[in-house]
């Protein structure tokens, strides 16, 4: 299976990569947990059914030293006891922003509020950030139909 449009090999599109992964770069930088952001990128990216991310993130947080068990409960994380509270504060958050033509209103006060109990504002800018900027992946990456599969953690950068 070929994707639609090979990102990689178009000039307009590498540009415009490289752009995001800037935003990426000072996302993974920030004091926001990279095992939150792992998370985040999962979840979205199977909200999404964004496979190409779904694989890339799962690798990558497994690369990362995040267990299999906690992976494969990130779809079902409302009934799993393996989340931290932060943690489901921010799987909450990025359901919510992810999800925002399903629900009138967009992100909850009430999900708000639990995020700010648990993240500073630093760190409620990086959830934000990591939220849109996954989306935006993912949706280049279905629009194409990037394939999945073939990711190796580090392959990147």
């Amino acid at each position: 299976m070929d994707a639609r449009l090979n990102l990689f090999g178009s000039p307009l599109a590498a540009k415009f990569l490289r752009h995001i992964n800037s935003a990426g770069k000072a996302i993974a930088d920030s004091s926001l947990p990279a095992a939150t952001q792992e998370l985040v990128k999962l979840r979205a990216s199977q909200i999404n059914g964004c496979g190409f991310c779904t694989d890339m993130h799962t690798k990558d947080a497994a690369h990362a030293g995040e267990t299999s068990q906690r992976l494969n409960l990130v779809a079902a994380w409302r009934e799993a006891t393996v989340f931290t509270d932060a943690e489901r504060a921010a799987l909450e958050l990025t359901e919510q922003g992810t999800r925002i033509a399903d629900a009138a209103g967009g992100v909850s006060d009430e999900a708000w509020a639990n995020a700010t109990k648990h993240y500073d504002e630093e760190q409620l800018a990086a959830l934000v950030s990591i939220i849109a900027l996954i989306n935006a992946y993912n949706r280049m990456n279905v629009i194409v139909q990037q394939p999945a599969g073939d990711y190796q953690p580090g392959q990147f950068g």
